[in-house]
């Protein structure tokens, strides 16, 4: 077994330190040093991808992806040189396909049938669905239309009616006006139905383009709720409170919300509610090897009887930060060496198998 980690990250960004890696990710390193193993970073690019390919199938057992995909002009290349580090034993930190599928922003509507989620949700994946549908959907309320790409709020819009507009059955026309609110920074706009359609076509480009599309949830002003998952084991709560204004619901950094780091002890609901579903979500989004580290976006909302339940937003899986804990790094550190030593006692490429 090689006890050696390679931690990928990508130059660029806002999510880096001074040294011009992320902040989370040396803790890592030096955790795993402490248990006498070895890690570095490597930063990953489209060019030198043979020579990085070569290298870690060289050297490393593991590796752990620290790349925020929205950083990448192009996630192929990326994705695929993963894919083959898996196909020659490496262990994958996450797989690459979990990634996509937990990350991506249709994995809310994969769950419907569930209690985590909406029935009203839907995804479109072309423009002419995405036209015909989305009309229909506003005028049962104010909608959140989330891009597949991007971070920090960018892409995700609240969209409400401002003066309808019908045609002779009722149906909202497009010349509808339509108020806007971004969650990057609670920046507000006016247009046509039509024009911002048509605006949204850019969201729906290339091989992962789509647009996630889901009631907007009013209590989001009461903050939403990040689970910050180590695999299966809940570690803490986020709790992240828009700022105190009328029209923001962004609860991004970026955007002013403000964030309390809670214990899991205080949302028991909450945390059954996840550890229940947990197997539910693995195989609805792709059956792989669950996350090394994960969130889940949660929203209060009520239900027929005027309880509270939570409704999942987003999960996030490719990069989640964890700055502000990095102490983290110590049971990260355990973990990653508990799956490879599982790993080493029970498959055969190992020594350990046949020994």
């Amino acid at each position: 077994m090689k006890k050696h980690v390679v931690i990928f990250e990508v130059r660029g960004g806002s999510d880096k330190g001074a040294y011009g890696y992320r902040s989370d990710s040396k803790p890592i390193i030096d955790s795993l040093n402490k248990r006498g193993w070895s890690a570095e970073i490597i930063f990953y690019s489209d060019e030198a991808r043979g020579e990085i390919y070569r290298y870690v199938v060289d050297k490393a057992g593991a590796y752990i992806s620290r790349v925020n995909p929205g950083n990448l002009a192009d996630e192929t290349g990326y994705f695929q040189m993963l894919r083959e580090l898996v196909s020659q034993n490496v262990e994958a930190l996450p797989h690459p396909d979990a990634m996509i599928n937990y990350g991506a922003k249709n994995a809310i509507e994969k769950l419907k049938g569930t209690d985590l989620v909406p029935d009203d949700v839907i995804t479109y994946y072309d423009f002419e669905a995405f036209k015909a549908s989305f009309p229909l959907m506003l005028k049962t309320g104010p909608r959140v239309l989330k891009q597949n790409r991007g971070s920090t709020g960018e892409g995700i819009w609240k969209v409400e009616i401002a003066k309808k507009v019908e045609d002779d059955k009722g149906n909202l026309t497009l010349k509808t006006k339509v108020k806007l609110t971004e969650a990057k920074d609670n920046h507000i706009e006016e247009k046509y139905l039509g024009d911002f359609i048509d605006f949204c076509v850019t969201y729906l480009d290339g091989p992962s383009g789509l647009l996630l599309d889901m009631p907007f949830l009013p209590r989001i002003k009461e903050g939403e709720i990040r689970v910050f998952m180590l695999r299966r084991e809940p570690v803490y709560v986020v709790h992240k409170k828009p700022v105190e204004t009328a029209d923001a619901f962004s609860a991004t950094l970026f955007s002013g919300a403000k964030y309390t780091y809670e214990n899991p002890d205080q949302y028991p609901t909450l945390i059954s509610k996840v550890k229940t579903n947990l197997n539910t979500i693995l195989e609805k989004l792709g059956g792989y090897d669950i996350p090394l580290i994960w969130t889940l976006d949660f929203i209060l909302d009520n239900d027929e009887n005027g309880e509270d339940k939570y409704i999942l937003g987003e999960i996030n899986a490719s990069c989640v930060g964890f700055s502000t804990h990095l102490d983290l790094s110590e049971q990260i550190a355990d973990e990653v060496i508990r799956l490879m030593e599982a790993d080493c006692v029970i498959n055969p490429r190992w020594p350990a198998y046949t020994s």
